[in-house]
């Protein structure tokens, strides 16, 4: 949704001033380009610093668990029975975890932190598929230049096509109306749309392009 919401703005607006044809379509594949590395580098950073996160956090725990082990069985035992479960077991459960020294830190990561330090996500993962899914939905509002086009309402009715269907595909997710997700997602992306081609225009006509 970014990448065609972002270069269907683009695109507006360039083609607004009046730009040649061939300046649309190097303009729109520098938007992907440098829209889809955006994208991946500031997935990767969020993603890497999270991971840092919760590694330095998990790290803390483990030296706590190391220093005083009594203290953190009894402090499992009290989230335990605070969530309903008897004193005698929750004690003896606790005291069960902590004889096997990494489930016992998979477990307070868990209960104190809500995160499972097993199972981070990968920021490179995060990364590529932020690129490819932005690349993807940038180059739909370019399709009608690469196959012949030279005018700019193909490119338009492209991405308000493209708008449209990802916005009934969302309706899936939401378990609302599809048509009504996707309107909804086409008049957004049209007021975008809208509001850089009024700019474009504007500049374009001031620049006497």
């Amino acid at each position: 949704m970014d990448g065609l919401v972002s270069n269907l703005g683009l695109i507006a607006g360039v083609g607004g001033s009046g730009v040649s044809p061939n300046t649309i379509v190097v303009t729109g594949f520098a938007g992907l380009v440098a829209g889809a590395i955006s994208m991946a580098l500031g997935e990767y950073t969020s993603v890497r610093t999270q991971t840092e996160q919760v590694a330095a956090e998990v790290a803390k725990e483990r030296r706590e668990l190391e220093r005083n082990p009594e203290a953190e069985t009894d402090e499992l035992a009290h989230m335990w029975m605070a969530r309903g479960l008897p004193e005698d077991l929750a004690h003896q459960v606790a005291k069960v975890v902590h004889t096997n020294p990494d489930e016992a830190l998979r477990v307070h990561a868990q209960e104190e932190l809500g995160v499972d330090p097993d199972e981070q996500p990968s920021p490179w993962t995060a990364a590529i598929s932020s690129f490819l899914c932005f690349a993807v939905g940038a180059l739909i509002p370019l399709l009608p230049y690469l196959f012949g086009s030279n005018q700019l309402w193909p490119a338009l009715l492209a991405g308000g096509l493209g708008l449209f269907a990802a916005g009934a595909l969302v309706a899936r997710f939401t378990r609302k109306a599809w048509w009504l997700s996707g309107l909804r997602q086409f008049l957004l992306g049209a007021a975008a749309a809208a509001a850089t081609y009024l700019i474009g225009t504007l500049i374009g006509g001031a620049a006497g392009i």
